[in-house]
């Protein structure tokens, strides 16, 4: 298949001796990474699929859509009232005020506007984001080389988080549009169905991408935090914090250092990308304005609006993804490589290995 040629990787699991002997002829001379991983076609025991396969990446993608699907909806409420806050400060002064307008113009009913968009739009950007990271970090890893891919691992993750976010953001945009017309103006619509029919007959295509330029700008840096700081934390806190090697953790054990760097990522992303956040929600709301008359308008100040149930928000979602994604490859019984090592090579390079 066409993924199968970027098996061998330095993030892949080791294997025990007797079958990195099954399958040495395959591997190059020093390298530390999984005998069998590097051969096409060959599961490792007790893995469901083998690292990189077809199967493996598609596996990756499902896990996406559950992590981002399921994680965003369950926070709508949280996502309503702060983007009300974003585009109308003045009548939503803060988040239990948000709460308690939204609730005494629209009742509990109106705190779940835009669930709809908001399941299929980040189901549909979690397949993306997720299934294509994995893809990407692969085939990056194969070009720069084993050694290179242990050296510059945090721009390696940086890339292929940034080329997945591309690819992700084209598929959320016409969904994002649409939530926040839901969420901020009064009697557009209620439902998905209310609201593509009447965005293409006031906008036409426009209306579904018009954000998409700011939505990279949000989500692009959003993403490229999410999955290096996720790695780069995940292995300081195996490294410096649990008090056992990884190999030694139960699963459940192993979930929770997911989580707490997951949350740890979340907080670093919400700071990261919010101002780009406060100008999508504003240029979905302000028909005909272009991504730049939102930013003068607002100013600096003013695209800080809503940061603080942002971070709740996104650390919280953060974190329950990086949870979730890895609940997904635990319950699949697929490949979960611990954090990377410096390959023998490269060790032997440096003096620090015979």
């Amino acid at each position: 298949m066409i993924f199968e040629k970027f098996q061998s990787n330095p993030f892949e699991a080791k294997c025990e001796s007797a079958q990195v002997n099954k399958y040495e002829t395959s591997l190059v001379p020093g390298r530390e990474i999984a005998a069998a991983a590097a051969v096409s076609n060959v599961i490792l025991p007790g893995d469901s699929c083998a690292f990189g396969s077809t199967k493996y990446f598609l596996l990756c993608g499902l896990g996406g859509i559950i992590s981002c699907g399921t994680t965003h909806t369950m926070v709508v409420p949280l996502d309503l009232v702060k983007c009300r806050i974003q585009v109308d400060p003045a009548k939503y002064k803060s988040v239990f005020n948000g709460f308690k307008v939204t609730l005494a113009e629209d009742g509990a009913r109106g705190l779940a506007k835009g669930w709809a968009p908001t399941f299929f739009g980040y189901s549909a950007q979690g397949l993306c984001k997720f299934g294509l990271y994995e893809v990407f970090k692969v085939i990056y890893s194969d070009i720069i080389g084993e050694e290179n891919s242990y050296l510059w691992r945090t721009s390696l993750y940086l890339a292929s988080s940034a080329s997945a976010e591309f690819f992700a953001d084209i598929a959320l945009s016409p969904f994002e549009a649409a939530k926040v017309k839901i969420q901020t103006m009064p009697g557009f619509a209620n439902t998905l169905r209310e609201a593509f029919p009447k965005m293409i007959k006031d906008e036409g295509i426009n209306a579904f991408y018009k954000g998409l330029v700011p939505l990279w700008m949000r989500q692009i840096p959003y993403t490229m935090m999410k999955f290096s700081c996720f790695e780069r934390t995940l292995e300081l806190l195996y490294q410096y914090v649990v008090p056992k090697p990884r190999a030694d953790c139960t699963k459940g054990e192993q979930l929770i250092v997911t989580f707490a760097a997951g949350y740890i990522a979340g907080v670093f992303c919400a700071i990261v990308s919010h101002p780009a956040d406060t100008v999508v929600s504003k240029l979905n709301q302000a028909k005909g304005a272009s991504a730049l008359d939102v930013a003068k308008k607002l100013g600096w100040g003013g695209m800080w609006g809503g940061l603080v149930p942002r971070i709740v928000m996104i650390g919280t979602l953060t974190a329950a993804q990086w949870f979730i994604y890895d609940g997904v490859k635990v319950a699949f019984s697929m490949p979960r490589p611990p954090p990377p090592e410096m390959p023998l090579s490269l060790k032997k390079k440096l003096g620090l290995a015979e």
